[in-house]
């Protein structure tokens, strides 16, 4: 047998069940990788990797309906730490922000009592990163500290307010959900409430208005089913209240999002359709809908990376659905005719998952997805059940003719934004933008097909948790733990619940051992005969006659067999009121509601008396812990021993012995005919009848004799239950009054406690402990028996809200409490409900959270996995390195390292693995979103303009042609990435945009704005035969009709420029700034036309049109003001900032912004890449910036304990860093403790 050591000691935790319907939004997945989930009054955290749980948090008193971890968009350092930080709130309006390592509430946040309807944290973190925004019914939004819990300011609406969903793009954007339609607020920002009260926007249906519906083209099939009845009623978003005959739509609307994956576009979700609007022409612009027959949907989530939608429906099913391209690079026709490519967004189902079987107490509740990789999703059910799927990519043969008529899906290939090398390792389905190809836009080049490869997506559950059935439940632990059962004793706690299962749990993981279904109903009762056997009784309902079928169990843990122990009988019976084994598990008694008790052998399974008709009624019956198995044994040993001598004697002594011997010896035997197991000895129980008459019983072998009756207490009313241990009997109640016994002085004190019948009371294990475990209706108390008093109190609706089902001891310290929310606590003795420690957890499986770290050790860790160039190998082992630090730090840090999977560490050990993949690789395993946006677009670009050099410059010394030859992996970035795509994708991008905007238009306001877009853009010829659309009797037609005449005159030169350009400016002066830089870009004066937009803030519209119209040069020049704009302190975005100046190639600039920022890792590796690339070279003018970056980082490397590595870095830094070298190594020989007292110096 394998050796392992016990653990004695037991944490204290809670094993969850169903949930309230209260619960049902309550769950999230955070970008540290973990799941929290709301259960009843608790929260469970959950490692979906392992799928354990490993915290749960108690401290609400109401059900938890609203979760939410806290973002990590932000730079990590020693200062603004890696931490576990997590909002909950419940439906008493009470908001708790965590710290779930330790389990401690960093504050509590109470406005009102009604539930929290949203809450989420700002996803901005520049300024701040502890700000928390949440609705207080009905109608406020107010803005908190989450780290102090300090309101910051507060605003009422008009109407109820149900949700909110940020804009990704733009932080002062947040639209609200209300039940009248949807509120659009504009100026949101930290500092102060928003002004206005927001742009209402309601969403109607009208029926009758044919003038908008247009004429499908004939070309297209007709559509069917679910299209059909959506192209009849078009969806109008509209700013007035809808009349009466306008159907309002907003009635059964669940759920509103921005897309994160384009700017600009929103989804609203309907029980049968899911709406994309684009904002900027408020108008529907794609309909995913449910056939009649299909199951209508509860939840969808937008994916980032890519634009996909995880949907969630009624019967439990996930499905994928991924934005159709709107070009297969075969079709020629769409470059010729825009109009027949883009009819509008299709979404694709491109994947599936099981169903579950919904029944009434069944049914899917939400599904969350990872934030970091997008291609996990959990799945929450109201039976307490956590999925987990997983998203998989097969590679498949191209189809030579694809008969479902949805275009094959293409994987790039590539790993962490960078080509791969020729016998490089990869992580498969690392993530969703590494699992499904770009989307690619009319007139884009498509990817050659060397850097793609087709695929399929499915999905695979790789996980699942299961909570307890529905209670009631009845509890009993495993005999206590002894010196003789040390070497394999399991905590073990059996379960009985109303489905007639037991659950056997294993107390020191928390883990179900065993599910065993033993019975056909509700089980009444459980007692251990060993460590690994248990007795259970079960009863059915009763019939007319009163009389149930009785089952009573023996099952066998590890085997798992289990067989009737009363045999066939049972049927039709009085039903068992309770059994109790004896102390040394000889013996049972089985107690009926209307019929005398039984005792059986336990042993043998015999029956050994059945007890006479004129047998008194049992209230309540314990045995005694007293026996006589020692000195049966002395007597067996001696018999033992005298047959031993006396079979060695001489036949002539032999009849000399005594005949008596011999008889003595015979007797003795056949006691111990079985060997030292079938010694019989002597035991006695204790009941109690209606008057509170005491009996006392002997039981030896099959012998049952009648000892002494002590008559009633007159002080107490009907007896409900005994316990004995010692010499102290302690007799408990229906009114509440407790009798304690002292055998051995012959005196009895009774106590009224006056908390109604005592349900049950249990003493706790362990020599000499006299703690007693007393239930009541309305909760329980601990008490001491020696001293006469309580220990500790649990009342329902003093400190908790939950009626207490059954008790029992699991250590001598410890007791277990199974209660009506259906959930099971290991409490200490004084019964205060706590979370745990999670570094103090034994798991089964390690888990991989560097979160879970000191800050100190997971910043190290980071380190250790970014760079270990000093070796020239890599390694796993943190002990190989020069690191001083304690080893139990040394040894956490190591178990993180260990419980990486095996994948995951080839690819870390891969020398081909560059450095930039390894920082978006390590970003991702830390799930750093600020890091894994910086690496994302640095690899981007620091390869793109890497290349660029090398085409036209001859490849400078020291590096191989081969790294920039390769063509860059993906041609663009992704359009999520908004301004920081290159211009010639966006560009693209936004002409795809408007030519979907003028299929769908709807209204002259929609034809105006299409237009305008379209002067804009360029497209002038379109931007005419629009503005001539407008009909005679509108009062704008003849400013149109004049204004489509200027656009086709325009080209002319000279003076009609100059008098368009003082029309323009004077028009900008007067407030219409819109129509001045329209005219300003007709004549290609669209650098002044950004110039404007900026100066009156416009910033991100002068963006959107640099990208679009001007010159690189002119471009980078705008782009470049705002990034300067976005670094002053009012506006306060250096990150943003940042992103920007990577996507204009200023790479210098960037180093020192993040010099200047103190983020001296980030700066360091960033300075590294660029010389690597060869976009920076090491000359006078960037010297000093290297230097310096370097050294910081050396300084921050020695903080960490990493001595050799930050050695590395100060040699590289030039003369910047000998000083930092001599430090680190003076006083070579010497041990390095000397250098201990250094790490201080800064």
């Amino acid at each position: 047998m394998i050796p392992y050591s016990v653990n004695i000691k037991l944490a204290a935790r809670t094993l969850t069940g169903t949930l309230n319907l209260q619960n049902k939004t309550a769950v999230d997945w955070g970008w540290q990788g973990l799941i929290a989930q709301g259960c009843h009054s608790s929260i469970l955290i959950i490692d979906p990797k392992t799928s354990q749980t490993i915290q749960v948090l108690e401290r609400h008193k109401a059900n938890v309906v609203k979760v939410k971890w806290s973002r990590e968009n932000y730079h990590h350092s020693l200062s603004s730490p890696y931490s576990l930080r997590l909002a909950s709130a419940d439906s008493a309006g009470k908001i708790i922000v965590w710290d779930v390592v330790s389990g401690t509430a960093h504050c509590e946040i109470q406005e009102h009592s009604k539930p929290i309807q949203d809450m989420d944290w700002l996803w901005t973190q520049d300024a701040s990163r502890d700000l928390l925004l949440a609705i207080h019914p009905p109608n406020y939004i107010v803005l908190w500290n989450g780290d102090t819990g300090t309101k910051l300011w507060k605003k009422s609406y008009a109407e109820n307010i149900l949700s909110f969903s940020f804009d990704p793009f733009d932080p002062s954007n947040l639209a609200l959900l209300t039940s009248e339609g949807i509120v659009f607020i504009s100026d949101f920002s930290h500092s102060k409430p928003p002004g206005s009260g927001g742009k209402k926007v309601y969403i109607a249906s009208p029926h009758a208005s044919p003038a908008h519906t247009k004429p499908v083209p004939a070309a297209l099939p007709a559509p069917t089913g679910a299209k059909k009845a959506l192209n009849k009623v078009k969806v109008l978003i509209t700013n007035e209240k809808p009349t009466a005959e306008a159907v309002t739509l907003n009635a059964d609307c669940l759920q509103l999002s921005y897309l994160p994956s384009k700017r600009n576009h929103m989804l609203l979700l309907y029980p049968r359709e899911i709406l994309i609007l684009d904002l900027e022409l408020s108008q529907t612009v794609g309909v995913v809908a449910i056939e009649r027959s299909g199951v209508p949907f509860i939840q969808v989530i937008p994916c980032a990376q890519r634009d996909a939608l995880f949907c969630l429906h009624e019967n439990g099913c996930i499905t994928l659905r991924v934005c159709r391209s709107t070009t297969a690079p075969d079709e020629s026709v769409a470059a010729s005719d825009p109009e027949q490519s883009v009819q509008e967004l299709v979404y694709d189902l491109r994947s599936q998952c099981d169903a579950i079987r919904v029944t009434k107490t069944v049914r899917p509740y939400r599904m969350v997805i990872c934030p970091v990789n997008e291609n996990n999703a959990a799945l929450t059910v109201s039976d307490g059940r956590v999925m987990l799927w997983e998203l998989k990519a097969h590679v498949s043969k191209p189809t030579v003719n694809p008969s479902s008529g949805v275009s094959p899906l293409y994987a790039p290939v590539a790993f962490c934004g960078s080509p791969l090398g020729q016998n490089q390792k990869k992580i498969q389905d690392l993530s969703l933008n590494t699992m499904i190809g770009q989307s690619l836009v009319s007139g884009a080049d498509p990817p050659p097909p060397s850097l793609q490869q087709e695929v399929q997506l499915k999905f695979l559950l790789t996980g699942l948790l299961s909570g307890l059935p529905l209670p009631p439940f009845a509890l009993r632990m495993c005999p206590p733990l002894t010196t003789k059962n040390i070497n394999h004793y399991q905590p073990l706690l059996a379960v009985g619940t109303s489905n007639g299962s037991v659950l056997v749990y294993n107390l020191t993981s928390g883990l179900l051992h065993k599910d065993l279904s033993v019975h056909s109903c509700e089980v009444k009762g459980i007692e251990w005969v060993s460590l690994t056997s248990f007795l259970s009784f079960a009863t059915s309902t009763p019939n007319n006659a009163g009389l149930v079928r009785n089952e009573l169990q023996h099952v066998d843990l590890p085997t798992g067999r289990c067989f009737a122990f009363r045999g066939e009988q049972g049927n039709d019976e009085p039903a068992i009121e309770m059994m109790k084994v004896s102390h040394l598990k000889q013996y049972l008694v089985v107690v009926f509601r209307d019929k005398p008790l039984e005792l059986w052998d336990v042993r043998t399974g015999t029956l050994l008396r059945e007890m006479a008709k004129n047998f008194p009624t049992v209230t309540a019956l314990e045995w005694s812990p007293s026996h006589n198995l020692k000195s049966l044994k002395k007597k067996q040993l001696l018999a033992r021993e005298a047959m031993a001598r006396y079979t060695t004697l001489s036949d002539t002594e032999q009849s000399s012995v005594e005949s008596s011997v011999i008889s003595l010896l015979q007797d003795a035997e056949s006691k111990s005919e079985g060997g030292g197991q079938a010694i019989s000895a002597r035991e006695h129980f204790v009941f109690t009848d209606t008057d509170g008459q005491v009996y006392h019983i002997t039981v030896e072998g099959n012998t049952v004799k009648d000892g002494a009756r002590i008559p009633p207490d007159g002080s107490m009313g009907s007896i409900a239950c005994i316990a004995w241990k010692g010499d102290t009997l302690v007799l408990g109640d229906v009114d509440g009054n407790l009798n304690f016994w002292d055998l051995k002085a012959r005196l009895s004190r009774g106590i009224p406690t006056h908390r109604g019948w005592v349900k049950k009371i249990r003493f706790a294990p362990g020599k000499g402990n006299q703690k007693l475990l007393v239930m009541y209706t309305d909760g329980a108390e601990v008490w001491d028996t020696k001293e006469v008093n309580m220990v500790s109190s649990l009342r329902i609706g003093r400190n908790v809200n939950y009626r207490i089902l059954d008790i029992d001891w699991c250590t001598s310290d410890k007791v277990v409490l199974a209660s009506e929310d259906g959930c099971i606590r290991v409490l200490e003795m004084a019964m205060k409900s706590a979370s745990y420690r999670m570094d103090e957890q034994d798991l089964t499986d390690p888990v991989w959270c560097p979160y879970l770290l000191l800050p100190r050790a997971a910043l190290t860790l980071k380190a250790f996995l970014l760079l270990q160039p000093w070796s020239g190998t890599f390694t796993m082992d943190i002990t190989q390195v020069d690191y001083t630090e304690k080893h139990e730090i040394k040894g956490l840090i190591q178990e993180q390292l260990n419980s990486m999977s095996n994948d995951m560490k080839s690819v870390l050990l891969d020398p081909e693995l560059n450095l930039l993949q390894r920082c978006l690789l390590v970003s991702r395993l830390f799930g750093d979103e600020s890091d894994l946006q910086f690496w994302t677009v640095a690899a981007h670009y620091l390869q793109s303009f890497a290349q660029a050099r090398h085409l036209s410059v001859p490849v400078p010394e020291g590096q191989t042609p081969a790294e920039g030859t390769q063509a860059t992996p993906q041609g663009h970035l992704d359009i999520y990435h908004d301004t920081l795509c290159e211009s010639f994708y966006f560009q693209r991008f936004q002409l795809e945009r408007v030519h979907l905007q003028e299929v769908k238009r709807s209204s002259y306001e929609h034809t105006k704005k299409c237009a305008d877009q379209l002067l804009l853009l360029g497209q002038t010829d379109r931007a005419v035969q629009l503005l001539l659309e407008t009909s005679a009797d509108n009062p704008s037609y003849y400013c149109d009709s004049l204004k489509a005449c200027l656009v086709t005159t325009i080209t002319s030169s000279g003076p009609s420029q100059s008098t368009i350009k003082l029309v323009a400016t004077n028009m900008i002066a007067n407030g219409k700034l819109a129509e001045g830089v329209q005219l300003l870009c007709l004549i290609d004066k669209a650098a002044d036309a950004c110039r404007y937009l900026q100066t009156y803030g416009e910033w991100n519209r002068a963006a959107w049109l640099a990208k679009v119209r001007l010159n690189p040069a002119e471009s980078s020049d705008v782009l470049k003001r705002w990034a300067e704009h976005l670094c002053s302190p009012q506006v306060n975005q250096k990150s943003k900032a940042i992103l920007v100046l990577l996507s204009l190639g200023c790479f210098h600039k960037v180093g020192e912004m993040l010099q200047s920022m103190r983020y001296f890792d980030r700066a360091a590796l960033f300075i590294e890449a660029c010389l690597k690339y060869g976009v920076m070279e090491a000359n006078d003018s960037t010297n000093k910036l290297i230097g310096a970056a370097f050294v910081d980082y050396a300084r921050l490397l020695r903080t960490l304990g990493l001595r050799e590595s930050a050695a590395f870095w100060a040699s590289r830094a030039g003369g910047a860093g000998e000083q930092l070298l001599e430090e680190l190594f003076q006083g070579e020989g010497a041990v390095p403790e000397e250098t201990e007292g250094l790490e201080n110096t800064e």
